[in-house]
């Protein structure tokens, strides 16, 4: 095999852009829905502190959109099992845009009030919670089986230039016409990802399907726990992100030790590169069956990196270090979201999207709390080199206890043979679906 056809084996494959409309749709509202909320996501704690001149403002924020994220996102999993799964994308991006336009509203005041962006950011919190299962729940009805693991890596790009342009566009918007027009923007981009999932196809509930209820969220967590290969996927991401999540130390970071208070922008940005390079080169994926061995060497380069990136005080390999973090996290994302599509029944996705999207919201959460208070203790490096060592030391014993996870293959495992077997005959016709 030539070089050439090496590296054309590494390209991210497009099949699923260039195949499926709906894909393409899906695609598209998203890469735009995320751009402006992160347009939103840089205005808000500018706002806020702008406002009250105090961190603790900021931070409360996030603690108040902590309880929305919780309840909804497990409801929001069940009504993705019972309706129109286009239906709950199209009615929650609506209620979000208006909300949005809440946030214009409120900013364009002689005084805006404090107490509305809370308010807001809690309803936007709920309304996001419950659209993020549908939208996760669609990819796999819009793509053929063999195509999950370009779908998933797909979708991780269009997230990728929304976390890449949104802030640089928030930061110079806020500087040139301010906060007001930020939020304008997101409201822009909201309308048109709204008018694109207009456009998806119908995606109505399976004949299984039950009304939502605790007694259906308790059934789909309940299948999460019995199932090793899908409870390897939450905790090792949960074990890494606990254990080295350096995020919150970046100011720290950048000006007491690194000496170079102008390079906090460069650390918030430098993972995003990462792990848009590996999705960029991310071909090798679909030839890979041990999905689960791949999430834990990835996580646990993950926690490598970032230990490393600790015990340099050269700003380079620093920024080298955390791109590598990057791209190592991107890689595990890639293998545990192709796990949840190959294996997960369409009656229960929409209950495991709720489960997933908690998993990588509360590891992150709690490994900014450790974060900090091993740094006010022992240091800023300290607490990102102990947190490096300390989540591959994590994974490696997680992969051990789930023994499942680490022998899972795609081509031998139960759950991945019969959904296999359930969506080509689906994509047969329903006659062939029915003889199964």
């Amino acid at each position: 095999m030539s070089l050439r056809e090496r590296l054309a084996r590494l390209r991210v494959d497009t099949t699923p852009l260039r195949e499926s409309r709906d894909f393409r749709l899906l695609f598209w509202a998203g890469t735009v829905f995320y751009l402006g909320g992160m347009v939103s996501y840089v205005a808000v704690p500018f706002q806020l502190y702008h406002l009250t001149h105090s961190n603790f403002a900021v931070g409360l924020l996030g603690i108040i959109e902590l309880v929305p994220l919780v309840v909804f996102g497990l409801y929001g999993g069940a009504l993705a099992d019972h309706v129109d799964r286009r239906t709950m994308v199209l009615g929650t991006g609506i209620a979000q845009a208006v909300l949005t336009l809440g946030l214009v509203l409120n900013a364009s005041l002689p005084h805006p009030q404090v107490w509305t962006i809370y308010l807001i950011g809690a309803m936007l919190s709920a309304a996001q919670s419950l659209q993020r299962p549908s939208r996760e729940a669609l990819i796999p009805r819009t793509v053929r089986h063999q195509q999950l693991s370009a779908a998933v890596a797909l979708s991780s790009l269009g997230m990728q230039i929304g976390l890449l342009a949104g802030p640089a566009l928030g930061g110079v918007m806020i500087q040139a016409v301010g906060v007001t027009w930020c939020y304008a923007i997101d409201v822009t981009g909201m309308v048109i990802a709204c008018l694109l999932f207009a456009r998806l196809g119908r995606y109505p509930a399976t004949d299984r399907s039950n009304p939502p209820s605790l007694k259906g969220i308790v059934e789909g967590l309940h299948y999460a726990v019995r199932r090793k290969d899908l409870m390897g996927t939450y905790l090792i991401d949960i074990v890494a992100m606990f254990l080295a999540m350096p995020t919150v130390l970046y100011p720290a970071l950048a000006a007491t030790v690194l000496h170079a208070p102008s390079a906090y922008g460069l650390l918030i940005s430098v993972g995003t590169v990462g792990s848009l390079l590996a999705t960029a080169t991310s071909g090798w994926t679909a030839r890979v069956h041990h999905h689960g061995r791949a999430v834990v060497f990835a996580a646990a380069t993950w926690g490598a990196a970032v230990a490393l990136a600790g015990l340099t005080t050269n700003l380079w390999l620093v920024l080298a270090c955390f791109a590598l973090a990057g791209a190592a996290d991107m890689v595990s994302g890639i293998f545990r979201g192709t796990i949840w599509h190959q294996t997960i029944p369409d009656s229960m996705r929409g209950r495991l999207a709720g489960i997933e999207m908690l998993s990588y919201s509360l590891g992150p959460l709690g490994g900014q709390a450790r974060a900090g208070l091993v740094a006010d203790r022992f240091g800023v490096r300290a607490s990102i080199t102990s947190g490096g060592v300390l989540c591959v030391a994590g994974v490696a014993l997680t992969a051990a206890w789930l023994r499942g996870f680490w022998a899972y293959d795609a081509r031998t495992d139960e759950h991945a043979v019969h959904e296999r077997r359930v969506r080509e005959a689906r994509e047969a016709g329903p006659a062939a679906e029915a003889a199964t």
